[in-house]
């Protein structure tokens, strides 16, 4: 972390004032690790445009972990992103201000991702709770293990740390040695939160993505987008790229598929969760989510799947032979969004499927009233 004194400087001796950052949640539950976002607007008072180079500091004088996040795909940082713990409808105040270039320590990561050429072109991302991995082009000639499938696959972590190099290095992730393992075969289903378009009574869903780019990879947020070859819907060629989010802290990731049709055509996403044998599911489409609660392969335990979508967008659930299928509307931009994620029982955050629903349920409350932030020169 940057030293104090590196803060609020330009370097030549002049000092800055710093801006004041107010954050307000407005609901009645307490919502840890909530994500604050700053767009560079916010923040040109401070004239500087490098975002790498701001600071935020809590209402104790402590400097919070940044990170400079490029959302419009430029390659240039367009937002700064830190964390915070709220309590039920507390208002909190931030200090902004410039200074040295952050450089990070290895320990610092709660969020990461990657393409990973060694595996069939797989791109598994993960955080402090969970991860996920979703499968190449490759994957489908490989002569041992074909698969053409665009679904989310499920690694189960009970570590905070990053495991997906290491898990990947020694090749020996389907037994759990510690620290958790991939006990979760998502196959031909939508996985946890794999999507597709409904139309004629059925899903309509891509083969495995043909490219991938990350644009924000940690310590609070991994963010990347997975490009696929047109597909059929009904009929009509439908092209997709998928951008992807996690944040440190939540066991919820923020899927968006931006869709093109070759021709003007109402769209209705389809978002699933892969059925098994004992599961227990309930929903809310007042709060727009769907929850599940099933047992895991290899004796692995028992693990949480939910799906979350607009509730006004929300159409209805269906299902079909392999998926339970949350349906939605996709607005006139063709750009459908949604979060789904997991959990696991060994996991350390949830044990049985009350709490999970109840994480589920606030989540959802959480969307509904996001932390109000205003920024103001001090």
């Amino acid at each position: 972390m940057p030293k104090e004194d590196s803060i609020g400087s330009q370097g030549n001796g002049t000092e800055m004032p710093p801006v004041t950052v107010t954050a307000v949640n407005r609901t009645q539950i307490a919502r840890p690790d909530q994500t604050l976002e700053l767009s560079a607007g916010d923040l040109t008072v401070l004239g500087e445009k490098d975002l790498t180079k701001i600071h935020v500091r809590d209402e104790d004088g402590r400097e919070l972990l940044c990170q400079a996040v490029d959302a419009d795909g430029d390659y240039t940082p367009d937002r700064l992103i830190f964390q915070a713990d709220f309590a039920a409808g507390q208002t909190r105040t931030f200090q902004v201000a410039e200074g040295a270039k952050r450089v990070y320590a290895k320990d610092q990561f709660r969020a990461y991702g990657r393409f990973v050429r060694e595996r069939f072109d797989d791109f598994c991302w993960e955080n402090d709770r969970i991860a996920h991995r979703m499968y190449g082009k490759a994957l489908e000639t490989y002569v041992r293990e074909m698969l053409v499938t665009s679904t989310v696959d499920i690694w189960s972590k009970r570590t905070t740390r990053m495991v997906i190099n290491d898990w990947y290095m020694v090749d020996n992730y389907h037994g759990d040695t510690g620290e958790g393992g991939d006990f979760y075969s998502a196959g031909l289903s939508r996985g946890c939160g794999g999507n597709g378009l409904w139309a004629a009574g059925r899903l309509w869903v891509s083969r495995n993505h043909v490219n991938s780019r990350v644009l924000a990879n940690g310590p609070i947020r991994v963010m990347f987008e997975l490009t696929y070859d047109p597909f059929e819907v009904s009929g009509v060629m439908v092209s997709e790229v998928k951008r992807i989010s996690l944040d440190a802290g939540q066991n919820m990731n923020h899927f968006r598929s931006i869709y093109k049709p070759e021709k003007p055509t109402p769209l209705i996403a389809g978002i699933g969760l892969k059925k098994v044998a004992g599961e227990r599911w309930d929903a809310d489409k007042d709060r727009g989510w769907l929850a599940k609660w099933e047992p895991m392969e290899m004796n692995a335990g028992e693990q949480g799947l939910a799906v979350i979508v607009d509730p006004k967008l929300h159409e209805k659930q269906t299902e079909d032979e392999r998926n339970l299928i949350m349906l939605a509307r996709v607005p006139t931009d063709n750009t459908a969004s949604y979060w789904a994620g997991c959990c696991w029982n060994r996991g350390g955050q949830f044990t049985d499927f009350g709490a999970w629903k109840t994480y589920v349920d606030q989540f959802a409350e959480g969307l509904l009233s996001p932390i109000e932030v205003s920024v103001s020169p001090r």
